[in-house]
């Protein structure tokens, strides 16, 4: 591939809602503003394992990997993914985590390999503006 080509190649993005949490208006709205930025988004659905998470990931050969958490499970099951992309060989693909996530939490999901974290509230623009900097390419 040249390299006109890796820059014109959208970035691919998995938005995921792992967990039992079955709230996922905000991972729709994210999957749309990426798209609608010009990305190209595939949505798992609700109530995904880690290992699904994983798995989708890697098959689809995403750039970046979304993680929409409201259930405050997100130190039992980030952990899980991170170490299951790492398992795959996958650990270039760039993590972000949205939702509800308590500041104190945010410097372990990093630690763990998490890009970024946005809470309730974060711009959509600011959002596409980090993933577009941070998506992986190749």
């Amino acid at each position: 591939m040249t390299t006109t080509q890796v820059s014109q190649r959208k970035l691919r993005v998995l938005i995921a809602k792992p967990g039992l949490d079955g709230h996922d208006r905000g991972a729709k709205v994210i999957a749309r503003a990426l798209r609608d930025a010009g990305m190209e988004v595939i949505y798992t659905g609700l109530r995904q394992t880690p290992e699904q998470v994983v798995e989708a990931a890697v098959q689809e050969d995403v750039d970046v990997l979304g993680l929409s958490m409201l259930s405050g499970a997100h130190n039992t099951i980030v952990p899980k993914i991170m170490a299951g992309l790492r398992e795959q060989g996958a650990d270039d693909i760039t993590v972000v985590v949205g939702g509800i996530i308590p500041a104190e939490d945010e410097p372990k999901l990093k630690e763990m390999g998490v890009a970024g974290v946005f809470g309730p509230g974060t711009s959509l623009q600011a959002i596409v503006e980090f993933i577009r900097q941070h998506g992986r390419k190749d």
